[in-house]
């Protein structure tokens, strides 16, 4: 399948927060989401953005049933490690059901790694619920460490080969 990995516009953030949504009803949460494309907005295309974001986009040949050609996302923002520097932590990542398996979702997840790279930080870090077993175990299968499952979250991190690796996956 066709499609382009790109850096979020301000344009971007109801598609955003959009899959926001989507994700909190796929996590079971749904009442937790207080956020709106107009603190996305504000937020993440302002003069000191507090996050950056990836997307990823299909030609309208292929958008979903509603029209949507903006099919998922990756948000992340910048981190320290008073042991490592400079790190990411990748708050989200989130295809749309009808265009997962076709490798965006490694497409994003590997961008971000190469961000990660090009700005000299040491690990990509990001959660994970203890149910989501598919997610966890592609993070796993990339590399990711599984730093503790103490809450019901997985902390995992990319560093070293495993991130190096990753990012030269993207495309």
């Amino acid at each position: 399948m066709k499609y382009s990995i790109r850096s979020a516009r301000a344009q971007d953030c109801r598609d955003i927060e959009r899959m926001i949504m989507e994700l909190a009803v796929y996590e079971k949460m749904p009442d937790q989401v207080k956020i709106s494309h107009k603190e996305l907005e504000r937020d993440g295309f302002g003069p000191n953005p507090f996050y950056q974001c990836l997307v990823a986009e299909v030609p309208q040949e292929r958008s979903s049933a509603e029209g949507h050609t903006v099919v998922g996302y990756a948000l992340y923002y910048y981190t320290y490690s008073t042991w490592r520097g400079r790190c990411i932590y990748m708050e989200d990542l989130y295809i749309m059901p009808q265009f997962r398996g076709e490798g965006i979702g490694k497409a994003l997840m590997a961008s971000v790694a190469k961000v990660c790279r090009e700005q000299q930080c040491a690990r990509l870090q990001f959660s994970v619920l203890d149910w989501n077993k598919p997610s966890l175990e592609f993070y796993l299968s990339k590399g990711a460490q599984d730093l503790t499952d103490k809450e019901g979250w997985h902390f995992l991190r990319f560093d070293g080969e495993a991130l190096e690796k990753l990012a030269q996956e993207a495309p």
